[in-house]
């Protein structure tokens, strides 16, 4: 019934997740790459990706893929990959929304021996408790016997240019295990690391959702070291480096915590514990812990400037990196802002230089006010909040022809000399 050679393929969502998988499928099978944004769509025919995880020549020169946001052009598949957000609203809670409203698409041209195949990051349980039900509901078609569907979570790492999708082991479930053996065969096809066939689709949607509270986790810990060490005034960098010479030590190291993986899925495991009744402790004191980062960071950087006895209020600081993590132009979740809104209330002016961004979606986002070159500006402070190669190479020179005299620099991600920098976490 099900024959990898007659597999069309359609990709819901073009973000970090959905492009990349719509291109690699495209080297196989027929795929068609759908998103609601009208301009996404536009720019991926044009052959350019703002997201810069896609080389423009994979979009160029490809008869094989196609892109649209007109749902009708989906028909023609007979498998739907599902790779939208899985965010959290302003209480920390699950927003499904647009999982469900892909779901309801799908609904609407799914037919008999389809597959709908999810990769967004859920909580145990939701794509047969909270998509299946959508699609059922809206096609009219019975899950199982009519249309089967499968999960296997996504592992991109945006911006990371060694472990590209097809060299990452991709893990696969399915709704019965003739199923699950072809979704297998299907990740197979592109994925050269191999694929992990997981039990059921639960026990996939479980280890994906671990594998960032486990680093959250982690990197909880050494930010807590860090505010301990600070008290201490102990440099944590050198600590960690001292334990990182015994061979199992983990080499973490104390930073914000954002983005739309590590700072968000913990609270889809954490909605489900308690859904069922249990409280989990650990998981949300890391939570807590690396929310409240940029607190410490601000409060740092405040006490340093009163050292040198430079005016707070009032004073222009300078933020050096907006996105949630080095090289990337992703501005999803970033825990710079915190940084950002927590100076302002102290009465700084803060402008924020990031060579990665785009300056009117910054705008549009979070109110900040971009500088393309910083230099010349007098800034009181600086802080160096992302660790972009284009900062690796700032020299004293560079520094002095951005500051007053005197003047704070703080490195958050280690990328300058210390003897540069008069604080870090």
């Amino acid at each position: 019934m099900f024959d990898l050679q007659t597999s069309r393929i359609g990709i819901i969502g073009l973000g970090y997740v959905g492009l990349p998988l719509a291109v690699e499928f495209s080297h196989k099978f027929p795929t068609i790459g759908f998103d609601l944004k009208a301009e996404r769509v536009t720019e991926l025919r044009q052959g350019k990706d703002s997201t810069r995880e896609v080389e423009d020549s994979s979009l160029l020169l490809n008869d094989n893929l196609s892109f649209t946001s007109d749902l009708k052009d989906l028909a023609a598949c007979n498998i739907y990959i599902v790779a939208v957000p899985t965010p959290i609203d302003a209480h920390n809670r699950p927003d499904l929304t647009p999982l469900v409203k892909a779901s309801e698409n799908i609904g609407k041209v799914l037919k008999a021996n389809d597959i709908v195949i999810y990769e967004s990051t859920v909580y145990p349980g939701a794509t047969e408790e909270v998509c299946i039900p959508v699609l059922e509901q809206v096609s009219g078609l019975r899950f199982n016997q009519d249309f089967f569907a499968g999960y296997s979570p996504e592992r991109i790492n945006p911006g990371d240019k060694q472990h590209r999708l097809p060299d990452i082991v991709k893990v696969t479930s399915g709704s019965t295990p003739e199923i699950a053996t072809f979704v297998d065969s299907l990740y197979k096809s592109i994925i050269l690391a191999g694929t992990h066939l997981a039990s059921s689709i639960k026990v996939a949607e479980a280890a994906k959702v671990i594998e960032n509270t486990q680093r959250d986790i982690n990197i909880a810990l050494v930010n807590e070291l860090a505010l301990i060490f600070s008290k201490l005034g102990i440099n944590t960098l050198e600590v960690l480096e001292a334990a990182g010479t015994k061979w199992n030590f983990l080499p973490f190291r104390p930073g914000l915590v954002g983005g739309h993986c590590i700072g968000v899925d913990p609270y889809y495991l954490t909605h489900k514990a308690q859904e069922v009744g249990y409280h989990p402790e650990m998981i949300l004191a890391g939570r807590r812990i690396n929310d409240n980062m940029s607190l410490h960071i601000v409060s740092q950087v405040v006490k340093l400037m009163l050292k040198k006895s430079i005016l707070v209020t009032e004073a222009k600081i300078l933020v050096m990196g907006i996105t949630f993590k080095e090289n990337c132009p992703d501005l999803r979740n970033t825990k710079v802002i915190d940084i950002i809104n927590e100076l302002k209330s102290y009465g700084t002016r803060v402008d924020v230089h990031d060579p990665w961004v785009n300056a009117e979606e910054a705008r549009a986002l979070y109110q900040v006010n971009m500088v393309a070159d910083p230099t010349g500006n007098h800034y009181d402070a600086i802080i160096l909040a992302v660790g972009h190669r284009e900062f690796h190479t700032l020299t004293s020179d560079q520094l002095k022809a951005m500051t007053c005299n005197p003047a704070v620099i703080y490195d958050l991600k280690h990328v300058l000399p210390q003897d540069m920098v008069d604080g870090s976490l």
